[in-house]
């Protein structure tokens, strides 16, 4: 379906009340461009592979909005304008442009899968998107599927690359694995591939939690969600999925077992990291390994204070890039 698309160019301080103005003419779900800084409740928020880099914030912001070609574009630009118009009595709108452009549901549903393609972790570990073929392969090799859809982790960021090499690397038959900020479920599956006895995934987003399953039966393993608020126990899938903040609810964490993981992921953010390792701990069995990354190289010092603080002895720190992986021992 092809749709109109309104680029308004404005203020960042004016995005409000322009979203406002808009969801009154009954426009709805609206994009806003911006280089404004993440607060620190936002970072919480964020299990994901890319620290997101913005430029200096200048102010000024974009708002994108999409409406039905039978649309009376006149008359809702005529709307819109003296919205406007109401609007910059009391805040500036900067410039206050309108462009008007024809796009269709595929540009921004999937013209990003264009720059994924199949690529090497390593001499064994291929990680390839399900809608491409794969026209290298040796017979050894360890194909993973993955479709990322909007929960992030297709495994081409540095920081997924190291995680995975470091599972590969530390990982024994039968581990109890613990993939936390599972994101599109890609650690659990390799960790799964690699001979884990168990792997649970747990993400606060429940979109998230739904794409690792969805990834999981593509790769041709039996998973299934786990309700933590409910009475049932542990699936005993190979792979399960769970939504939760085990940074911040107890609870969860006791859900998930204490002393039960030989071996703990986290491909996350460095200020996550850095609390998650006051309480991981607890969930470790004594001697297990714990995998971070998602580090910043300005972060490094940081978490590598945090995790001594909190009885990790460092085995390993590796780099990619301007990104930081430690391996540490609980």
């Amino acid at each position: 379906m092809k749709w109109i698309k309104f680029t308004l160019d404005t203020t960042t301080e004016a995005v409000d009340f322009i979203s406002l103005m808009l969801s009154e003419l009954g426009i709805e779900g609206i994009e806003i461009e911006d280089n404004v800084g993440l607060t620190d409740e936002e970072k919480k928020q964020m299990f994901v592979d890319i620290l997101p880099i913005t430029e200096v914030d200048d102010k000024t912001a974009k708002v994108n909005f999409y409406v039905d070609p039978t649309t009376d574009v006149e008359s809702l630009l005529l709307k819109i304008r003296q919205g406007l118009n109401d609007i910059s009595e009391f805040v500036s709108i900067g410039r206050g442009t309108i462009d008007i452009s024809e796009t269709e549901d595929k540009d921004w549903m999937n013209n990003w899968k264009k720059f994924f393609k199949p690529f090497r972790i390593d001499d064994t570990i291929v990680i390839k998107p399900t809608w491409e073929n794969l026209t290298d392969s040796k017979p050894d090799d360890l194909i993973i599927e993955i479709d990322p859809g909007i929960s992030f982790g297709t495994g081409s960021h540095e920081t997924t690359k190291l995680c995975i090499i470091g599972i590969k690397k530390y990982i024994k038959p039968g581990d109890y694995i613990l993939d936390a900020g599972s994101g599109s479920g890609i650690l659990s599956i390799v960790a799964n591939k690699l001979g884990a006895g168990h792997v649970l995934g747990i993400d606060i987003d429940p979109v998230a939690t739904k794409s690792a399953i969805e990834n999981a039966g593509v790769n041709n393993i039996n998973s299934k969600e786990w309700k933590l608020q409910d009475q049932e126990e542990l699936p005993s899938t190979p792979i399960t999925f769970a939504t939760g903040n085990i940074l911040e609810d107890d609870k969860v964490r006791s859900r998930i077992g204490k002393e039960k993981y030989d071996l703990v992921v986290a491909n996350i953010l460095a200020d996550v990291i850095i609390p998650l390792s006051d309480v991981i701990g607890e969930n470790m069995k004594k001697g297990a390994i714990f995998i971070c990354s998602g580090i910043i190289d300005t972060k490094e010092e940081e978490v590598k204070a945090s995790l001594e603080k909190n009885n990790f002895t460092i085995l390993e720190v590796n780099r990619m890039g301007d990104w930081v992986s430690f391996i540490s021992k609980k």
